[in-house]
């Protein structure tokens, strides 16, 4: 079973993300678990603040790096530098690694748990993603108020590639950025009607001769246009990750 751990200061956020398809039915056939943890709960202050202005100032506030070590200890019970040691741990953060499918996958297929932080504002004192991460991950480059969205990202695209997930597994097997399409986007799709606005289903599509429709679907995948970004920023991103270097 795969085992997702989520710190936040607004598990609220995810209550409908736990009764969507594929992961209400992943959690249902046992192939993953999904666990909330609210980082107020973790305060130290008498108001149970978390965050605190930042030094050499500025505007917004940053959370505390002393309750989010406190929280990783009060979950599993060790040291919150030792955590990292059996778990993949990830900062949501603009400045992380570009996650895509490829890592989704890695993720997927490794038996290690994975804690997902998500900071709010203006993110974790620096020394959260030092001491106690394997490295931190970016869905894009553009600014959120947090990291709920993120994980929620991460989680289902991790999600549906675990046993029971979706009704039919060769949903995965050629879609977009897999290796059945050389990692590009996925061909166009049509359905009824036929005939819509002037603009008619391809034929090719239309005589059941299935070699030609493989073949015409093919020749539709077409680059993604974040495939030279990600690149782009992968090769010059200086944070890396535990599972990368192990599984190559």
């Amino acid at each position: 079973m795969k085992a997702f751990h989520i710190f936040t200061l607004v598990p609220e956020a995810f209550e409908w993300f736990l009764h969507q398809h594929p992961v209400s039915t992943a959690m249902e056939a046992g192939s993953v678990s999904i666990s909330l943890h609210d980082l107020r709960r973790f305060g130290r202050l008498p108001h149970h603040e978390v965050d605190d202005t930042p030094y050499g100032g500025g505007p917004g506030m940053v959370t505390r790096v002393d309750v989010v070590g406190d929280a990783l200890e009060g979950v599993f019970e060790e040291s919150a530098s030792k955590v990292k040691e059996s778990r993949d741990v990830y900062v949501l953060s603009a400045g992380g690694r570009p996650f895509d499918q490829e890592l989704g996958i890695k993720v997927s297929g490794s038996d290690r748990g994975v804690v997902l932080l998500c900071g709010r504002f203006e993110g974790f004192d620096a020394r959260v993603e030092t001491l106690f991460a394997t490295g931190s991950l970016s869905i894009g480059p553009y600014v959120l108020a947090g990291g709920e969205v993120a994980a929620m990202v991460v989680m289902e695209a991790v999600i549906r590639h675990l046993p029971g997930s979706l009704g039919n597994r060769e949903s995965v097997s050629e879609e977009s950025f897999s290796p059945a399409l050389a990692g590009m986007a996925e061909y166009p799709q049509y359905t009824r009607p036929r005939e819509y606005g002037g603009i008619e289903v391809p034929s090719a599509l239309l005589g059941g001769d299935h070699g030609a429709i493989a073949r015409w679907r093919k020749e539709q995948a077409r680059p993604s246009a974040w495939g030279k970004a990600w690149a782009a920023d992968a090769a010059g991103n200086r944070h890396t990750d535990r599972l990368e270097r192990e599984t190559g």
